[in-house]
């Protein structure tokens, strides 16, 4: 996080006002864009909600968790993760 000194960065008229509010006090101002998810910008996030997917069709259709644990090179406990989570 960076600091700046409010009179240099806000208009004299701004800086009054807040100084209504929190005067002397540090002031968090948060970006105006939120941080993009964890592979959305990539495309990881689609390719991994595809697999599992594909994975949960799969087991419905009777593909026992062993052999998708080893179709995918995943441990039979995240196969079951897969399988039973709610969505």
């Amino acid at each position: 996080m960076d600091y700046k000194k409010g009179s240099e960065v806000l208009p004299a008229r701004l800086l009054k006002e807040i100084q209504e509010y929190v005067e002397g006090a540090l002031v968090y101002i948060p970006k105006k864009t939120r941080k993009a998810g964890w592979g959305s910008i990539s495309g990881a996030r689609q390719l991994i909600d595809r697999r599992n997917s594909t994975i949960k069709i799969l087991f419905e259709r009777g593909v026992s968790i062993t052999d998708l644990a080893k179709k995918y090179h995943l441990s039979e406990d995240t196969i079951r993760k897969i399988v039973y989570r709610r969505k």
